[in-house]
């Protein structure tokens, strides 16, 4: 409408009312009377000049109107039409710091500026600058605004660019928003706009722009919408607002507002709120009437008498074919024009809520090319709407249906056809796409910088040139920036010499952050052209890649080079260059681009360390550059077994490639990585040649540029058996797993896991033994066994211990053969491998004898041999090796093969007679124990001769991976005789036999014991003793452990304390062994003895027990006096000593280990009794629960209850708790073993017990998702509500647990169905639906059921429906209806009216209304029945009928006996459906009825308007039925206290009655009430109508004549328009229920009175709307005969004949009109017949009118104006350009030229190209050339 008003320049604007006056109804043009449009007559008298002036005016103006109204505009709002002071309602779609970007309807956008937000946030943003500090107080945009929201804005300005774009610039500052809203305006229930301008201790200050008015919003009302928000706990300043207003005070002064987010949605606007055009807000909800649909949209009447368009694009897509007039619909204000007041409303759904939210776009369909998308509608002004192939709809823009700029072809478009096209936009405020056909943009490498990625090469168009860089246009609405550093490979000083505006250029994106729309791009031709690898981010940066950077600084200690996406990283001074570089400055600048190399990354810490020399490295060569990872990635797993063969051996590892993979993938073994022991690693390293295959050879990780692979057998077997932890989050303390040291540092061993996980081993956990210095323990690449100690989720850590003591298995001589056995598996591999080059070493075994010649004999006793098998090899023999002989250089020995190493090619021989001796063979035993001689001591085993036998046997030196270091006293020396065991008897060709060390190794390595055991640190050596028990003994303590004390008692012997025998009475939580230090005398008393194996306590009458180490104790009471430990005890079992503790026995007991795996504390309660505590024993506290490991220190002294022993009978079974009894009503902890959905948790219990916890008891509140928060494993505390038949019910709501605290409980526990009370709200959730309706449930027993018209206001009949919008677990609110005690039934309601909810059914869905049909049927009925009950009115409707439930009287519908054919059209303030309903019922009518008269009216005539106000029904009263006289009977034979009763309540009712008449609100019910009212407004025409209406209702018709006679002699003769309504209304009520003769009586009466013009004009108005045309046909030939002076006349009569279609009856109007008007009016009348022609009748015959109007007054520019508009609106293309270049050419005044010139180039640049917007521009050149030239002249 504005664009229109804008664009013709010929006035006829329906007048609106002038801004901020409120309209008066009665100056409207009134619906139920149609008086026709009107303006109010003047009330002076004038002269008849003047008189007849005005006529012709007026009359002008309604056919100028009326034509006005046929073309009205109501398509979509462009940019042009948008104006500043404009109100719209908009939706944010993206948050910046600095602005809002806005989507706003039919696809626009504008932005917010931060400036625009609201005074209070400006100032905060004032204050920060001038302070140059951040403000905490100061949110940032982002912290307050989501996407998604809608607000109402106000244009505050438009700016066009350089390129013709306009930008939209708007404000949410409520000052501007609110600024036509004044105080004296405010009332509840209006809603607005406001903004927190301060926080207070109750609430928050609210700014509504609103002039002296303060506004507050206290917590209470804010607090929903702060939860559901979820952008903190308290509202922020500046945060924008939907404000409802509660209550006002003080005239205005103040108001209460709420934000609560069901009260804003509920909100609608009436007219009870003083709205008015002049400050109508966007977002208001509003109740409206169609009144008419036309094809771009509807025009609808809303807040009584206000009009609004609805475009297209916002009719409801679900309703958009079933709209008709005068329905009924709920819109919402979009935006209001601020000088026409043009107002455009929406229908579509998500807005018909105040608050709610449009649909968003899903994010990958932005951008998306879609093959096949099918035309809905084509609009050919405006452009076309689509259906996408996921059902949702799309617009095209008219500029964007051309594939190019001149293939448009509106006839492409017809509805069904298909196209392709690209979605280029989602407008949030549309819920539509934005589609583009235009090849251009479908072809479009880039639409949005989503689009763009870093490395990308792209073409750009040079915008300007400014000191910090270039702009560049890389596609429509996409901008970078080139920073001046980047403009060329050297810096240029003057680059507007080289780079011009204009210059298509070719940069490569450096940096892209589409959030911010941030696009930094470079012109440096060597990065564009680069090939090498993008460097975008830290992660990508593996050692040894290298790719093109470019230098931003260059100091003394070396360059920072920069990347991609502002990756950077330091190049050190010594990695400049090959010849070291003093000043880097000088040698290196800004900007310059240089080949980098990846040395070293940590992504976390992103840091990046760099080199400049590419060729120092001897790792990788071009050959792994090559590999194409990604390819890698896909194809082998980390853990996957490979056969590969050698490419290239290096010095730190191999080549290979990777068999049956075709392509050849290229892999590196390291050199350790290829055994487990590094000496086989070295030789295995040594034996393979290049072109050798290797198989089993595990892929092991890809981290750098290449494929590592692994061959350490323990690390594949640990991922084959899945003994590995794939991430982080797998690590558990306690794990052991295997890996390999990474790197040895001063304080610790970093150890790396398969899959890259990697931990540190401090120096204070690598050994038992004490370290020095690390690299004496470990070396890289070295397999490790290591336990998990703890983790740090932070920061990523792990730390580990390598203690063999933590890491063994325990049985240390099955681990040390296990290394043994493997280790000489690996050497029979090598052996194979070195017969090909080497055959001659393979024939050398241990064991083997050969004659040898002295070469040598050195200074230290050793000799050197040669011979004939040993040629190329070193032969030694040590001076031990000698024996006792003497030799000589070239003696001939004879000797025996000891060791051959292969890696050295050295053979050590022995000359020892007890070896060369030949000894007969003895058949040896396995695991048999003989004494052995260390013969020979290699890195990972010794060699050792059996006594007996003789033979060779080897022996394991370490017992494990982690033992690796020995102190000198404990190494193995030659010579020396040592037990051995033997394990492997078969002779094999390693010739030895293999064995482990016997358990008289002393001290070399600590033993492990298994959970049963004691921890003895120090494995101690047995020694006979002659000590019994009861012997007192004295000693010194040697080591002090958590739970014992080791005490030497002389030099051999050595004794252990246990925790539990140090004091008698031991304090619980004290550590009772650091009571001892080490050193310190003590004496003790034998108690018992432990056997040396199995550390397990011996009774005293064991055999062995003499060679046990003692147990001791040093309590006092046990020193002195009795012992009873462990002596009394005969039995060989420890088993009777558990019967000794009695269940609920409380003992005191020591920490040992929390054991993860098992999830139990293991104590110990004497030296021979261990204990162990479930993990839901621990503790009530579930801090401790979580993290039991923590809480429980090693040593530490408890206090425990006995409460069993376990299955295997050698534990007790302890708890720190109590005894847990679960009882009802007492609280117990518990930890969470299954979620059922819908149902509850299962709950494990201390004891082994289970409970179940059911939906209704997991919180206070109920929630959406309530078992969102429980995971399998979450510890809790819970209440036990019942314990019966061993089914245990629990509770975790806090009013259960914590009962003192008080906390609000929203949803109360419902017990039982006492619970339940009629009328009262409860929630719950969502169990079934079945045909009999929907079963709800309130509490884990308890059931209700909602039938199905309780459901929702709608009929459905698919119950299908219900499942989708009700699905099981759906938390609801309802009303309990009845409540059935007995059976249990309990029946509820979900429909709004009874829980103040919005229905589950969305009103989108457009479902038939429920009790429609039974109303009518009652209605009908209740005038038909003979015996009127009484309480009919006041009864609930029943529920079989499925009538809505709810308290009301019946409504009186016009049936039809008593039709009085008078429609009623009434608002109530709260409307339900029903009457809806019931108002689309009665406006249906019959063929061939006359239309009723209709009414607008602020209220209604049936007495349900006044729902609370008791009415005492007349015909009730009066009624003298056989029912009342049988209550009248019936009262007679009441006592005197009924009586007495009745009295009291007939008093009570009358009272109500007086009170409710005093009611100022009160609506009128009666004859009476309408008298009263008219004598107080006896002027007030629409009062007297509205009496009429109330007879004509009950089809007394005379009574409403006589009501118009009263009005017309009441009135006063000064009103005349009022008295003309008066007449009109009789007229119609003649026309409608008289005959004939009565109304044109009355017609002749109306003329003498007032003006006879007026009067004709209406008679003929109602004649046309009756359908009555031959009356009026008649009338209007009258008319022309006593006004043929009148123009509006002939125009009136001409626009009937058009709608009859009698367009030649037109043509012959025409000429006589033509000769009855004078001269002057002749153009006009011509041009209005015109335009009359265009709309409704032959469109050739107008334009020929027009053009022979033209020829004859070609300087009339008011006529070339209209024929430019109609043909704008109706003509081609190729029509309307021939009349712009005819106008052009016309000789006229320069201003009107201007004028014209203006409209074409308008044209143009609206729907034409950019040729013909070219070729209007040089035209208007011309012409001033031409005037100018004149001039000259």
């Amino acid at each position: 409408m504005a664009s229109m008003e804008e664009n013709f320049p010929r006035g006829g604007i329906q007048k609106k009312p002038a801004e901020g006056k409120t309209p008066k109804p009665k100056s409207e043009r009134d619906n139920l009377f149609d008086v026709q449009h009107e303006e109010k007559s003047l009330k002076r008298k004038r002269g008849q000049k003047d008189q007849e002036k005005q006529k012709r005016f007026k009359a002008d103006k309604t056919v100028k109107a009326a034509v006005k109204d046929n073309v009205m505009n109501i398509g979509p709002l462009t940019i042009e039409a948008l104006s500043e002071g404009m109100l719209l309602l908009g939706c944010i779609k993206e948050v910046s710091d600095y602005e809002l970007a806005i989507s706003l309807p039919n696809g626009l956008s504008g932005f917010v500026p931060v400036t625009q937000i609201s005074d209070a946030y400006s100032k905060l943003l004032t204050k920060q600058v001038a302070q140059g500090e951040v403000l905490e107080e100061l949110n940032s945009l982002p912290d307050m605004f989501s996407p998604g929201t809608l607000v109402r804005c106000i244009v505050t300005s438009i700016e066009k660019s350089d390129d013709g774009r306009r930008s939209v610039k708007l404000s949410i500052d409520p000052k501007k928003v609110n600024k036509g809203v004044s105080s004296t305006a405010l009332a509840a229930g209006m809603l607005l706009s406001g903004s927190v301008s301060s926080v207070e201790d109750h609430g928050y200050l609210i700014d509504i722009g609103v002039i002296g008015t303060h506004a507050f919003l206290p917590h209470e009302k804010a607090k929903n919408y702060i939860k559901a928000v979820k952008k903190g706990s308290d509202l922020k300043i500046g945060q924008n607002l939907n404000c409802l207003i509660v209550e006002v005070k003080n005239e205005g002064r103040v108001v209460c507002l709420s934000i609560d987010r069901s009260e804003v949605a509920a909100s609608i606007a009436t007219e009870r709120q003083n709205w008015a055009l002049s400050n109508l807000l966007p977002g208001l909800v509003v109740k409206a009437r169609v009144q008419k649909v036309a094809p771009l949209g509807m025009k609808l009447t809303f807040l009584s008498y206000f009009t609004g368009i609805v475009d297209f694009m916002h009719i409801d897509p679900e309703k958009s074919m079933s709209y008709s007039p005068d329905q009924v619909v709920k819109a919402c204000v979009l935006s209001v024009h601020p000088t026409s007041r043009a107002v455009r409303l929406t229908l579509r759904s998500p807005f018909l809520h105040a608050g709610g939210a449009p649909r968003q776009l899903p994010g990958p369909r932005m951008g998306a090319v879609l093959e096949e998308a099918t035309v809905k509608a084509f609009y050919k002004q405006f452009g076309a709407i689509f259906e996408l192939d996921d059902g949702t709809l799309a617009f095209a823009r008219l500029k964007h249906l051309s594939k190019t700029r001149k293939s448009f072809k509106p006839g492409a478009f017809k509805e069904g056809s298909k196209h392709k096209c690209r979605i280029i936009d989602y407008s949030l405020m549309d819920e539509m796409c934005i589609v583009s056909l235009k090849n251009q943009i479908i072809e479009a490498r880039f639409l949005q910088y989503q689009d763009i990625h870093t490395g990308d090469v792209v073409q750009g168009k040079v915008l300007s040139l400014k000191p910090i860089g270039m702009q560049v246009k890389v596609a429509d609405g996409i901008r970078g920036l080139v920073p001046s550093l980047h403009l060329s490979d050297v810096i240029l000083k003057q680059p507007e010499k080289k780079y011009n505006v204009g210059d298509e250029v070719k940069c490569r994106v450096l940096e892209c952050n589409p959030g911010g729309k941030k696009l930094i791009l470079t012109l440096k031709k060597s990065l564009v052209q680069s090939k090498l690898p993008v460097l975008s981010n830290y992660e990508d940066a593996k050692p040894g890649l290298i790719t093109h950077g470019f230098v931003v600084c260059a100091r003394e200690f070396g360059c920072i080079v920069k990347f991609y996406n502002d990756v950077k990283g330091l190049v050190p001074k010594n990695e400049l260059g090959s010849e070291p570089i003093s000043c880097p400055d000088k040698v290196f600048y800004e900007g310059q681009v240089l080949k980098v190399m990846v040395l070293k990354c940590e992504p976390q810490q992103e840091r990046l360390l760099l080199s400049f020399r590419l060729s120092s490295k001897p790792g990788p060569e071009d050959k792994w550059k090559c590999t194409p990872k990604e390819k890698q990635e896909m194809k082998y797993q980390i853990g996957e077994i490979v056969d590969v063969k050698i490419l290239k051996k290096k010095d730190n590892g191999l080549e290979v490639s990777i068999l049956e993979d075709e392509d050849n993938l290229v892999a590196w073994i390291p050199m350790l990585h290829l055994s487990d022991f590094v000496a086989t690693s070295k030789l295995l390293w040594h034996c393979l040649q290049e072109g050798d295959v290797l198989p089993r050879v595990m892929y092991l990780s890809d981290k750098g540029e290449h494929i590592i692979l692994s061959r350490k057998s323990a690390v594949i077997s640990a991922v084959q058996e899945e003994q590995v932890v794939r991430s982080f989050s797998e690590i558990q303390p306690g794990m052991l797993l295997t890996g390999y040291v990474r790197n040895v540092m001063p304080f610790g061993v970093f150890v790396e896991f398969p899959f890259g996980v990697t931990g540190l081993a401090p120096k204070v956990s690598m050994s038992d033994k004490f370290v020095t210095d690390t690299k004496d323990h470990f070396v890289v690449g070295q397999t490790v066994i290591a336990k998990v100690m703890s983790t740090d989720e932070e920061k990523q850590r792990v730390l580990l211990n390598l203690k063999v003591s933590e890491c063994s298995s325990g049985d240390s001589a099955a681990e040390s053969f296990g290394l043994l056995n493997q280790y000489f598996k690996e050497l029979k591999e090598i052996r194979n491998l070195l017969k090909r080059g080497e055959p001659g070493i393979c024939e050398l075994v241990p064991g083997k004898r050969m004659h040898l010649v002295v070469q040598d004999v050195r200074e230290d006793g050793s000799a050197l041999f040669s011979g004939s098998s040993v040629t190329g090899l070193s032969v030694t023999a040590t001076r031990y090796h000698l024996g006792a002989k003497n030799i000589a250089p070239g003696e001939k020995r004879k000797a025996l093969v000891l060791h051959v190493d292969a890696l050295t090619s050295e053979v050590y021989v022995s000359l020892r007679e007890e070896l060369l001796k030949q000894r007969p063979k003895r058949r040896l035993r396995e695991n048999s124990q003989h004494s052995a001689v260390v013969q020979h001591i290699t890195e990972h085993f010794a060699i050792v001769s059996l006594l007996e036998t003789g033979q060779l046997a080897a022996v394991p030196i370490a017992c494990h991976f982690n033992d690796t270091f020995r102190f000198d006293s404990e190494k193995l020396r030659v010579g020396q005789t040592i037990s051995a065991t033997l394990k492997a008897v078969k002779e094999n060709n390693h010739g030895v036999l293999l064995a482990v060390q016997g358990p008289a190794k002393k001290n070399v390595f600590v033993r492990v014991r298994n959970e049963s055991e004691t921890a003895l640190e120090e494995m101690l050596p047995a020694v006979k003793h002659s000590l019994s028990p009861g012997d007192v003994v004295t000693g010194t303590v040697k080591s002090v452990k958590p739970t014992h004390v080791t005490v030497a008692i002389d030099d051999k012997l050595t004794g252990s304390i246990h925790a539990s025998r140090i004091l008698d009475e031991v304090p619980i939580g004290s550590f009772p062994t650091s009571t001892l230090k080490a050193g310190q005398k003590v004496t003790a008393r034998v108690i018992g003895g432990r056997d040396v194996n199995t550390h397990r306590c011996l009774p005293i009458t064991h055999p062995h027990f003499t060679q046990s180490i003692p147990e001791l104790s040093i309590r006092p009471s046990e020193k002195e006096g009795e012992f009873t430990a462990m002596l009394n005890l005969k039995e060989e079992k420890s088993l009777k000593k558990l019967g000794l503790y009695d269940i609920g026995q409380t003992v005191t007991c020591f920490v040992k280990k929390y054991n993860v795996l098992k999830n139990w504390l293991e104590v110990e309660v004497a030296p021979d009794i261990r204990g162990r505590v479930p993990h839901l024993l621990l503790s009530l506290n579930t801090k401790v629960l979580k993290h039991p490991e923590k809480s429980f220190k090693i040593g530490q002294a408890i206090s425990a209850t006995v409460t069993g022993t376990d299955a295997t009978e050698t534990n007790l079974c302890l708890s720190l708790t109590g005894i847990q009894s679960l009882e009802q009503d007492t609280i117990s902890v518990g930890m969470v073993t299954k979620v059922t959905p819908h149902v509850g948790l299962t709950i494990a219990l201390p004891g082994g017990k289970s409970g179940k916890v059911s939906i209704f008891h997991l919180n206070d509140t109920y929630t959406e998702d309530p078992l969102g928060n429980f995971k399998v494993g979450k510890i809790v505390r819970c209440y036990i509500l019942s314990n019966e038949n061993g089914k245990i019910q629990l509770s975790l709501r806090q009013s259960r647990l914590n009962p003192k605290i008080n906390s609000k409980v929203e949803d109360i526990e419902i017990r039982s169905i006492k619970d339940v009370k009629k009328g009262q709200l409860v929630r719950g959730y969502v169990k079934s639906i079945t045909p009999s309706g929907v079963f709800f449930g309130l509490s884990t027993s308890l059931l209700g059921r909602i039938l199905f018209q309780n459901v929702s206001p709608y009929f459905v009949q698919k119950h299908s429906l219900y499942a989708k919008y009700l699905p099981e677990g759906k938390l609801l609110t309802a009303k309990v209806l009845r409540v059935n005690r007995k059976e249990k039934h309990i029946e509820l309601s979900l429909l709004p009216e009874d829980t103040g909810m919005p229905s589950v059914l969305p009103e989108s869905l457009g479902l038939p209304q429920y009790g429609v049909e039974e109303e009518k049927r009652e209605a009908d009925g209740e005038e038909k029945r003979e015996e009127p009950k009484p309480k009919t009115k006041k009864r609930r409707g029943n529920h079989e009928s499925g009538q809505e439930a709810k308290p009301k009287k019946r409504k009186i519908c016009p049936t039809d006996e008593n039709d009085s054919g008078i429609e009623v059209y009434y608002r109530e303030e709260e409307e339900d459906q029903e009457e809806e309903a019931a108002k689309k019922k009665s406006t249906v009518r019959k063929p061939g009825e006359a239309p009723r008269l209709q009414v607008s009216m602020g209220f209604t005539w049936d007495e349900d308007s006044a729902m609370d106000i008791p009415v005492l029904d007349q015909k009730e009263e009066s009624s003298e039925s056989e029912e009342e006289e049988d209550m009248q009977s019936k009262l007679k034979k009441r006592t005197k206290k009924e009586k007495e009763l009745e009295k009291q309540k007939k008093e009570k009712e009358l009272c109500k009655v007086e009170a409710a008449l005093m009611d100022p609100s009160r609506q009128p019910q009666s004859a009476d009430d309408f008298d009263r009212l008219v004598l107080g407004s006896p002027n007030s025409s629409i009062l007297w109508l509205q009496y009429m209406a109330f007879h004509l209702q009950a089809t007394e018709i005379e009574k409403a004549r006589a009501v118009a006679e009263r009005a017309l002699k009441t009135i006063s003769f000064r009103e005349e328009q009022e008295k003309l309504n008066v007449w009109v209304a009789l007229l119609n009520l003649e026309n409608m229920y008289g005959t004939e003769e009565t109304l044109m009586k009355v017609f002749e009466r109306a003329v003498q009175y007032n003006e006879p013009l007026k009067v004709f004009q209406h008679l003929c108005d109602i004649y046309a709307s009756s359908e009555k045309y031959k009356q009026a046909e008649e009338l209007y030939h009258t008319m022309l005969k006593r006004f043929r002076q009148e123009k509006s006349v002939w125009l009136k009569y001409a626009s009937f004949l058009l709608k009859q279609g009698q367009a030649e009856a037109t043509h012959r109007l025409l000429e006589r009109a033509l000769k009855a008007l004078p001269t002057k009016e002749h153009v006009d009348v011509i041009s209005r017949f015109a335009q009359l022609e265009f709309h409704s009748g032959d469109t050739e015959h107008a334009k020929a009118l027009f053009e022979s109007t033209l020829s004859s007054y070609p300087k009339r520019t008011d006529v070339w104006s209209i024929y430019m508009d109609i043909m704008i609106k109706h003509g081609s293309q190729k029509e309307i350009r021939d009349i712009f270049e005819r106008v052009i050419h016309l000789s006229l005044a320069p201003k009107k030229m201007k004028f014209f010139f203006k409209r074409y180039l308008d044209y143009e640049k609206k729907f034409g190209t950019a040729e013909s917007v070219l070729a209007v521009k040089r035209a208007a050149l011309e012409y001033v050339e031409s005037k100018s030239s004149l001039a000259d002249t």
